[in-house]
């Protein structure tokens, strides 16, 4: 039943994305090009909800059962109707921000889904207490936001959220979770039904309402995995959203870096570092594809390690995304401490030899 039921929603998506776009037209919800964007001409955006189309059907055929569904469910709800206006209209993003928190506070306060307790490496337990409806409600407007960021290319949100999801969705396979499976799953070919459409050359775009609505959906499911769990198992979803997470870090820190207010835009994302690089559209979406299936990986193998083993590849992994972020220029272009300093040592030690 469940294979049939993905089957039938991937195809849905497929179906509905077509006609979802003739809607954008028709509404307005499109996107003009100018100096910020990739694309030269006047694109449907709206994708998302023939996304979360798919999504509905889904959920009401398999009707997966959890006590937090029914906040999930209205939380989602709400999230897709600002991403509607938003692709319309353009929101503020005050306004996109009042709409995420309540969602949030949907899942939080009404749901009751809230990080309370984390087993610490090497001994005791950490308590959020009142700090818990804060964090958790920051979890899931971060997360949300951190997909919207790094939609700025053909298929790359839709692609980097299906693998971040085929992650969760394998975990939660080994940890039992049969509802975080059902879901993901969902989403998954919900997604790559209308990736089909958004693939460079895209057709049209998901627009706010399918970036927010797949981190929105991503930042629940990671939480409804890990909650409550060790400090090492608590990392694991801040590693599956590696790519997204990391590109919003250092867009903040470039902008203090460069004392700019932290909501003013700019190209220097991931995906534009790349592209300046001189890698085509296609191969910049793919590169980054494998970067999150990396990510992915590393997860899983993270997830089996032992604490000392766990430490050792957190390192390491660390170590990697500051030498590949200063590589590219994510901080900037004269921004590079860590390469400086690898390259000093290099020379202090040529001197000695």
């Amino acid at each position: 039943m469940i294979f049939i039921t993905l089957i039938v929603c991937f195809f849905i998506s497929i179906l509905s994305t077509p006609l979802v776009k003739k809607l954008a037209f028709m509404i307005g919800a499109t996107d003009r090009p100018n100096v910020r964007k990739v694309h030269q001409k006047l694109m449907p955006r709206l994708g998302g909800l023939a996304i979360y189309i798919s999504f509905l059907a889904g959920v009401v055929i398999l009707q997966p059962e959890n006590q937090y569904s029914t906040s999930i469910m209205i939380g989602s709800g709400i999230i897709v109707i600002t991403g509607i206006f938003d692709d319309m209209i353009e929101l503020s993003a005050r306004i996109k921000l009042v709409a995420q928190v309540v969602a949030a506070c949907i899942v939080v306060l009404y749901g009751g889904l809230q990080i309370t307790i984390i087993n610490l490496p090497f001994g005791g337990l950490f308590e959020f207490g009142y700090l818990s409806i804060p964090f958790t409600i920051f979890w899931v407007i971060g997360i949300t936001n951190a997909i919207n960021l790094i939609d700025g290319l053909d298929g790359l949100a839709a692609g980097v959220s299906s693998i971040a999801l085929v992650v969760i969705s394998v975990m939660a396979i080994f940890m039992g979770n049969t509802y975080v499976v059902i879901i993901a799953s969902i989403l998954i070919v919900s997604t790559l039904g209308f990736l089909y459409y958004n693939f460079h050359p895209a057709q049209i775009f998901m627009g706010d309402t399918g970036a927010l609505f797949l981190g929105f959906m991503i930042s629940v499911l990671s939480l409804l995995g890990f909650k409550n769990v060790t400090f090492v198992s608590f990392i694991i979803p801040i590693i599956i959203l590696g790519v997204p997470i990391s590109d919003t870090i250092f867009a903040i820190l470039r902008r203090l870096i460069n004392k700019q207010p932290l909501s003013m835009p700019d190209k220097s994302h991931l995906h534009h570092c790349l592209l300046r690089m001189g890698y085509t559209h296609r191969q910049t979406v793919l590169l980054i594809y494998a970067l999150a299936a990396f990510f992915g990986l590393v997860a899983i193998i993270f997830s089996q390690a032992k604490l000392w083993g766990a430490m050792v590849l957190g390192a390491i992994l660390l170590f990697l995304i500051e030498i590949i972020a200063e590589r590219i220029g994510l901080f900037g272009k004269d921004f590079h401490p860590l390469l400086k300093l690898i390259k000093s040592i290099k020379l202090s030690t040529e001197k000695k030899g």
